[in-house]
């Protein structure tokens, strides 16, 4: 994560916005009054998905059990059917 204060984050705003983008690399601006930190649109989709599949019991349990199952046991991506 980059830290930065809110004045050179005004001086660099464009290219640490593009890096954020870029690179997916969060920036956290510090100002007189607290914290900020900048993410790109990618990751805060991914973090608000993370959140509402974790936000069922059933769901997140699902995700539990898929993430401790031996990958031997599981079928090739090419054979699942959507």
């Amino acid at each position: 994560m980059t830290n930065i204060n809110i004045t050179n984050f005004r001086k660099n705003i464009y290219e640490l916005l593009r890096q954020t983008i870029k690179y997916n690399e969060p920036v956290n601006v510090s100002t007189k009054d607290g914290n900020v930190v900048v993410i790109s649109e990618e990751d805060y989709n991914g973090l608000i998905e993370t959140l509402y599949l974790t936000s069922s019991s059933k769901m997140k349990d699902k995700l539990i059990k898929g993430k401790n199952t031996p990958k031997e046991e599981c079928i090739s991506a090419d054979k699942v059917e959507w």
